[in-house]
């Protein structure tokens, strides 16, 4: 069943502001100025913004205690938050790769919602990170309750949460300027002509399904995606790929791969529930009711997470193994596939 309360957003949105200093402006500490300028946003969240070069002046990085001058441009950029201002702390079990005094690198389960929303305001991974860093049900001073990305409800996999807010700025900085590395592998209908290659389409909301994503040709209507794919193991009807991201949009994975014939095995928002590859037999499609009955989900495993840590500067890379499902599901197809060959041998 498709989740009619799940948010359609970004794995990290941003607000994006620009302010032109005007002719009368005295010279003034940058950070003084935005605080003065921007009374809800706290001036520690002004400094950490700027030291993670989230907030420019004149196109360049600069410190806090920048004197600012007539004309100077301001580019400003803050991760929104779609974590409401209480979250019900709820003892809820994670499984944690990593964790220091900064951050938290989590394997998320598949059918876990990462934000709260209407239909789902328990259960989720906020109300798990609530109980876990004992925030309690007061809004925090870091906003996004420390997730600085997030990935779909049936998407298992790593998840990177902040646990201060100078980690969630220089880590959310690193989403924005997408020099994260992730790497994801699915597995999909058909098998790509290309053994491997780049997708890129802008991606909307689809006008005719709001539940929706859609590649729109209009620059201006759409955000920009790129992802570039690699088939690990055809299975002739279905293959096992990984996709590399440079951007995360919204279902960016599900959509562009659909835009070239491949959806999603079981995908059923992107009509990958339905044989897009196979005989019309009726064994044929008892055997892919029985795929679907494994892993009743579209099969997507973000498998590994890449990035800088916020305070040593030192890289970090992990990564993890998809569910055990989904390695049956694998095998399910090859066996087929086996099967297959050795028929018409």
């Amino acid at each position: 069943m498709l989740d009619e309360h799940e948010i359609l957003q970004d794995e990290t949105e941003f607000d994006q502001r620009k302010l032109i200093i005007s002719e009368g402006q005295s010279p003034i500490r940058l950070d003084q100025f935005l605080s003065d300028k921007l009374a809800q946003v706290s001036r520690n969240k002004i400094q950490n913004s700027i030291s993670a070069e989230l907030i420019k002046v004149n196109g360049r990085a600069i410190k806090s205690n920048y004197k600012i001058r007539p004309n100077d441009i301001i580019d400003i950029v803050f991760p929104k938050s779609n974590i409401p201002d209480k979250v019900i702390p709820q003892e809820i079990p994670l499984e944690i790769i990593y964790e220091d005094e900064h951050l938290l690198v989590i394997n998320k389960q598949p059918g876990m919602v990462v934000h709260p929303a209407p239909g789902n305001y328990e259960g989720t991974l906020a109300n798990a990170l609530a109980f876990y860093l004992k925030t309690g049900t007061q809004k925090l001073d870091n906003e996004r309750l420390g997730l600085v990305h997030r990935i779909d409800k049936e998407t298992s996999g790593l998840l990177l949460v902040a646990k201060t807010d100078k980690a969630a700025s220089h880590l959310s900085s690193q989403f924005f300027h997408h020099s994260i590395e992730r790497e994801y592998i699915t597995l999909v209908w058909g098998s790509p002509d290309l053994e491997s290659g780049t997708i890129t389409g802008n991606i909307a909301r689809d006008p005719r399904n709001r539940q929706r994503m859609c590649i729109v040709d209009d620059a201006e209507s759409g955000k920009h995606a790129i992802t570039h794919y690699e088939v690990i193991e055809s299975f002739y009807y279905t293959s096992l790929i990984k996709c590399k991201l440079e951007t995360g949009r919204t279902h960016q994975i599900r959509v562009h791969m659909k835009s070239i014939g491949h959806p999603l095995f079981n995908d059923e928002r992107y009509d990958g529930d339905k044989i897009w590859k196979g005989t019309i037999f009726s064994k044929y499609k008892q055997f892919v009711q029985n795929c679907y009955k494994l892993v009743p989900r579209f099969a997507l495993h973000a498998r590994s997470l890449g990035f800088i840590h916020p305070e040593s500067h030192k890289k970090m890379y992990f990564e993890v193994n998809p569910p055990d499902d989904f390695y049956e599901l694998v095998d399910k197809w090859r066996k087929y596939l086996s099967i297959r060959k050795e028929n018409e041998s």
